[in-house]
């Protein structure tokens, strides 16, 4: 595994250092800590990572502990994550989570993985995130970019996100963990994109089922 992640690694800085994930982002500022990576999380589905960090920015200048954000009027809070999909949706969300860790949780994000998962709106993927990202607990959390890069690679056979997980999980060396979502999901927004891949300057492709079959004679 350390090959692939050191060769991923090494192809993208040889066109230039990657941009950092949104999530990645937040872990760095550290703003408002595990909450703001929580909400962020969940304002990231089907959103670009550049639009996700000018919002949680923007929402959490004005609304800084889950106090402040599960008081918010709902149409305050549309008009600031409005350029985000689903925005109608994810400001409802937000607002119940915020007021769920405020009144449960005593303003503090629970870093048990079957607790997280019972926030409204909070899946494998978003939990896994929060636990990578906020705790720096490992996980692998599996998004279309992880999905799609472990299965070219042969590294898993499936069909579904979820399968992939728990596929990764059996394979791969827990002390990896805490790498696979970053590197993966930088691989897969700079290099080993859904179309028309970038396959020739890749330094793992001999280790990819997808670059063999593509090139089979």
């Amino acid at each position: 595994m350390k090959k692939i992640l050191d060769g991923m690694i090494e192809t993208m800085n040889s066109v230039g250092p990657p941009r950092m994930t949104a999530l990645n982002e937040l872990h760095e500022a550290e703003t408002e800590g595990p909450f703001s990576i929580l909400i962020g999380t969940i304002l990231s589905a089907r959103t670009k990572d550049e639009n996700t960090t000018k919002v949680v920015k923007k929402l959490f200048s004005r609304y800084k502990t889950p106090k402040a954000l599960a008081k918010a009027k709902v149409r305050d809070v549309e008009k600031l994550i409005k350029s985000i999909g689903f925005y109608h949706v994810k400001t409802k969300r937000i607002i119940q989570v915020a007021s769920i860790i405020d009144s449960q949780y005593k303003g503090k994000v629970p870093e048990n993985f079957e607790k997280l998962i019972e926030l409204p709106g909070v899946g494998r993927k978003t939990a896994n995130c929060v636990l990578v990202y906020a705790f720096d607990t490992p996980a692998i959390p599996v998004d279309t970019h992880v999905h799609r890069i472990s299965n070219r690679l042969g590294l898993v056979d499936t069909k579904m996100p979820e399968e992939t997980e728990m596929e990764l999980r059996k394979k791969i060396p827990k002390k990896y963990w805490l790498q696979i979502n970053d590197t993966f999901v930088m691989y897969g927004q700079n290099i080993c994109k859904p179309i028309s891949p970038m396959c020739d300057i890749c330094k793992i492709k001999t280790k990819c089922n997808y670059y063999k079959s593509k090139n089979a004679s």
